[in-house]
Formats: structure tokens, C-alpha cells, sequence
């Protein structure tokens, strides 16, 4: 696993849930600024699910390859479908939506840590 990528991938997602809370606060829709931010996350959850992927493949470690997999994978919905939710609901709480699904992501991460280095 490429910890920094992990890391990287929690701060930037808790901050995008810190952006949606304030525009939730301020009863204001999602804006493309932080479309955008889920954007990169979306790609940087990508790259590590092809490199987990790889490294979980040529590994000797004693990893549960169903859950890492399916970590990998969990990861990389919850972003579109947290997205796609807060586009179709007209009020503040499709920003909250998207703050909820902006904290699954560090949780999922740290999981997802937890099990490669168990």
C-alpha cells in the first residue's frame, strides 16, 4: 500500500467534508469548486485501487484479499454516489450528503490501512 497516497486521500477528503458543512451552514447547493476537489479524490482513489491491486498481487503478506478488494471498491462509489445525490436535492441537505460522504472516505481509508498493515 502507498501510505502517503492514503494520507493524502484522508486530509483531502476531510476537508471537502469541512466545504460542504459550511455550504450546508449557509444553505447554498454544491458549486463546482468542490466538484472539482471530488474530482482529484475520485482519481486519486483510482491510482489506489490500481496499486493496491498490483501490490496485493505480487505480496506474501497475510491479507484478506475479499475485504481489501472490496475496500479498494467501496471507496471508490461512495464519492459519484454522494455527488450524484447532492445534485438531485435542491436544498442544504444535499451539501450535508455530500459531507457525510466525504467523511466515509478517511473511515474506509483507514480501514483500508489497517488491513494491509495488520
Amino acid at each position: 500500500m502507498f501510505a502517503p497516497l492514503t494520507w493524502i486521500l484522508v486530509a483531502l477528503s476531510l476537508a471537502a467534508a469541512v466545504f460542504a458543512v459550511v455550504l450546508a451552514a449557509r444553505d447554498k447547493r454544491i458549486n463546482w469548486t468542490l466538484l472539482g476537489a471530488l474530482g482529484v479524490i475520485e482519481v486519486g482513489l483510482l491510482v489506489q485501487l490500481v496499486i493496491g491491486i498490483v501490490q496485493l498481487s505480487g505480496t506474501d503478506r497475510d491479507v484478506s484479499g475479499p475485504f481489501f478488494i472490496g475496500y479498494l471498491i467501496g471507496s471508490l462509489i461512495i464519492l459519484p454516489i454522494g455527488a450524484f445525490w447532492a445534485l438531485a436535492e435542491s436544498s442544504r441537505w444535499g451539501a450535508g450528503v455530500l459531507a457525510v460522504a466525504c467523511l466515509v472516505i478517511p473511515i474506509l481509508e483507514l480501514r483500508l490501512y489497517d488491513v494491509w498493515t495488520a
